[in-house]
C-alpha cells in the first residue's frame, strides 16, 4: 500500500474510535462548577451565556463540557410535545407538503418554548448544544436518526425519531446525547425528572450505535461498518448501559434460537473500574451471580459467561450490575429435531 494512503487510512481509523477516555487526563471539576454556578441563566442572549460558561476554561473539551452540562442541567424534556410531534410526523409521512408545513409550525413553537420556558424535545437539545458550541468556536453538528428504546426500533424501523450531536475535539469526532443524558419522563408523576447520566458524554461509538443510528451512516464512527439491520436486531441497551459503559458483544442479535442442552456464550465489555460491582445474569427472573474472577479478562476487559439451557421455552436474559439492567437478550430454546 502507498505510504501516504496507509497514513490516511490509519488517521481515519484513529478518528473513528473516539470516546471520553481520550480525555482521562482532564479534570472536568472546574467546567462542571462553572455550569453549576450559572444554573438558571437566561437563554435570551446566547453569546453572553457562552462567554460566561467558557471564558475561564483552557481547553476545547472543557468548554464543550461546561456547555453540555449546562444544557443537560437546565433544559427540561417536553415529553408531551415530543409525542405530538411523532404523531403528526407519522400522519404526514407520505404527504411532503403537509409534513413541511407541520415542521415549520412546530419549529416556531418549539423555539419559543425553549427560550421562554427552557422546555424542548430532542431536536431542541441538539440545536441548543450546537449553537452554544459554535459560539464558543467549536465544530458541533446536529445528527438526526433513529433512537432505539424498549418501545421503538425493535426489529422494525420506525420514522426518524431522535437527534443528538457530534463534536470535533483535537481533530477527532465524538458523539454525545444531551437529551437522554438530562433525565427521564416519569409517566406515573406526569413530570420530567432531571437525572444526569454521564455515559452519554463523549460516548464510545461501539456502545452509542446500539441505541442511535444516524440517517447519514458517516456519523456512526465505529471501526467496523454497522448496518441498519444490525442496529434493529441487536441486543437491547438502556440508560444504565451507558452509565456503566458496558457493551454487549455476543450474541450479536437480541433474539437467538438454540437447541435444548446447547451451550450459549455471552460476552460483554465491562470497564475494569466497574467489574468490581455485583454482576448478575438474570434468566426469566432468576438471578445467577457471576464469579467475575473466573470469567473476566483483565487485558481486554471482556466478561465471558456460558450457560446451557436444559429445557425448551423462551428466556429473557438480562445482564445486571448492582441490580440495574444493562442489556437484554431473548433466547428461544427448541427441542433437538
Amino acid at each position: 500500500m502507498n505510504k501516504l494512503l496507509w497514513v490516511f487510512v490509519f488517521l481515519v481509523s484513529f478518528k473513528h474510535y473516539s470516546q471520553a477516555s481520550d480525555f482521562k487526563y482532564i479534570d472536568f471539576e472546574k467546567a462542571d462548577a462553572v455550569a453549576k454556578q450559572l444554573e438558571g441563566a437566561s437563554l435570551e442572549n446566547l453569546p453572553i451565556l457562552v462567554h460566561r460558561l467558557t471564558s475561564n476554561l483552557d481547553t476545547d473539551v472543557e468548554k464543550f463540557r461546561a456547555i453540555y452540562i449546562w444544557v443537560c442541567s437546565n433544559i427540561d424534556n417536553d415529553y408531551g410535545n415530543h409525542l405530538l410531534n411523532l404523531k403528526k410526523r407519522r400522519k404526514f409521512k407520505n404527504d411532503s407538503v403537509a409534513l413541511y408545513n407541520w415542521n415549520a409550525q412546530f419549529k416556531k413553537k418549539a423555539l419559543k418554548n425553549l427560550i421562554k420556558y427552557k422546555k424542548t424535545i430532542c431536536t431542541g437539545y441538539a440545536y441548543l448544544l450546537q449553537e452554544l458550541s459554535s459560539l464558543a468556536g467549536l465544530n458541533c453538528k446536529m445528527i438526526h436518526g433513529y433512537g432505539r428504546t424498549v418501545s421503538s426500533n425493535i426489529g422494525e424501523l420506525s420514522i426518524p425519531n431522535h437527534s443528538w450531536n457530534a463534536v470535533e475535539l483535537n481533530g477527532k469526532w465524538y458523539l454525545s446525547d444531551p437529551t437522554w443524558a438530562s433525565g427521564y419522563f416519569n409517566i406515573d408523576e406526569s413530570a420530567f425528572e432531571r437525572q444526569y447520566n454521564n455515559g452519554y458524554f463523549l460516548s464510545s461509538p461501539d456502545l452509542f450505535v446500539k441505541s442511535h443510528y444516524p440517517l447519514d451512516p458517516e456519523w456512526i464512527l465505529t471501526k467496523n461498518s454497522i448496518s441498519i439491520g444490525d442496529f434493529l436486531r441487536g441486543p437491547l441497551v438502556y440508560g444504565n448501559t451507558f452509565k456503566y459503559g458496558v457493551i454487549p458483544l455476543d450474541p450479536v442479535k437480541m433474539s437467538t434460537k438454540i437447541s435444548v442442552d446447547e451451550e450459549l456464550i455471552f460476552k460483554y465489555y465491562i470497564p475494569r473500574k466497574k467489574v468490581q460491582d455485583t454482576i448478575v445474569m438474570n434468566i426469566n427472573g432468576s438471578d445467577k451471580e457471576i464469579n467475575r474472577h473466573s470469567f473476566y479478562n483483565e487485558t481486554d476487559q471482556i466478561l465471558t459467561y456460558s450457560y446451557t439451557f436444559r429445557r425448551k421455552g423462551v428466556f429473557d436474559v438480562h445482564l445486571k450490575l448492582n441490580d440495574d439492567v444493562v442489556s437484554t437478550h431473548i433466547i428461544k430454546v427448541q427441542k433437538i429435531k
